[in-house]
């Protein structure tokens, strides 16, 4: 009997599953795959309105939950926390908590994620790109954790109490079109916003993240699934979930949202590439 294949996300809060690449994982949970999500936190210092807060103790208990229901609707086979603590924005208090995943040692985080890698024995393993997308300081340190760990997996001498060693066929890096974020950044500066200042809080630059280009190694369709997408993210209320489809960042979203994209990074592209389509082969 054919093996199943395994693909395993390792990213950092909740939403972060839907909002990037949860297309992918819908689609190949669609077809058959164990998905599974190692999630390293559970966003504790994101913004949440009171509302959001009924018959729940903590933003962790409201986010977890909302994680779990995109979970559901995306088909995800198996949800994972490492507990690392959220760790904010780039050179906030939270940065420097003894619990922020940002605060902690490269290798130890490494080790928690090996131990899912061993375990799970993925076919592919998905990460943020090395920017982490927009800088967020927890998604560059998932990044270089899990490029840590999949370079180890297979090692018997890297934490040897998490395993036998096991080594995926590939890591992608989840990136985004440089060409959506650079029609955003014009849309905006149209209706008089300014994109160096984004977000809930106005501490993402767009403008800046439009100038950073990461190759282009697979482009995955969706659109067979982007209603599952959407219902996915719409879990994430207390983070603006559902409204992204609204007005004209909805429909911009919609224009280039056919497709998630990905950068190869093992086995290595070197030189002229064909685009893949599926990752799994």
């Amino acid at each position: 009997m054919k093996k199943k294949p395994v693909i395993l996300s390792v990213l950092a809060h909740p939403d972060d599953e839907s909002f990037g690449m949860g297309g992918t994982l819908a689609l190949y949970a669609e077809r058959g795959a164990d998905v599974h999500l190692v999630c390293a936190t559970r966003g504790e210092v994101g913004e949440m309105d009171e509302k959001y807060m009924q018959g729940f103790k903590s933003i962790a208990a409201r986010r977890e939950s909302e994680l779990r229901c995109a979970a559901g609707i995306l088909g995800l086979e198996g949800v994972h926390f490492l507990d690392y603590r959220d760790s904010g924005m780039p050179g906030s208090a939270d940065n420097e908590h003894p619990q922020a995943l940002f605060a902690q040692p490269v290798e130890e985080v490494a080790e928690n994620v090996v131990c899912y890698i061993r375990e799970l024995k993925p076919d592919i393993v998905l990460t943020f790109d090395p920017i982490g997308g927009y800088r967020h300081p927890d998604h560059i340190a998932i990044h270089e954790a899990t490029v840590m760990a999949f370079e180890h997996a297979d090692d018997s001498s890297f934490a040897p109490d998490t395993g036998e060693p096991f080594k995926p066929h590939k890591l992608y890096y989840h990136t985004f079109s440089r060409a959506f974020l650079r029609v955003s950044v014009r849309l905006m500066k149209l209706f008089g916003q300014d994109p160096t200042k984004f977000g809930a809080n106005k501490d993402i630059d767009l403008e800046s993240l439009a100038t950073v280009d990461f190759p282009i190694h697979a482009r995955v369709n969706i659109k067979s699934v982007l209603k599952k997408k959407e219902a996915a993210g719409a879990c994430h209320a207390s983070q603006g979930g559902g409204q992204m489809q609204k007005g004209i960042r909805g429909f911009v979203s919609r224009l280039f949202n056919g497709k998630e994209m990905y950068m190869q990074a093992y086995p290595p592209v070197n030189g002229r590439h064909k685009t893949q389509r599926d990752l799994l082969n």
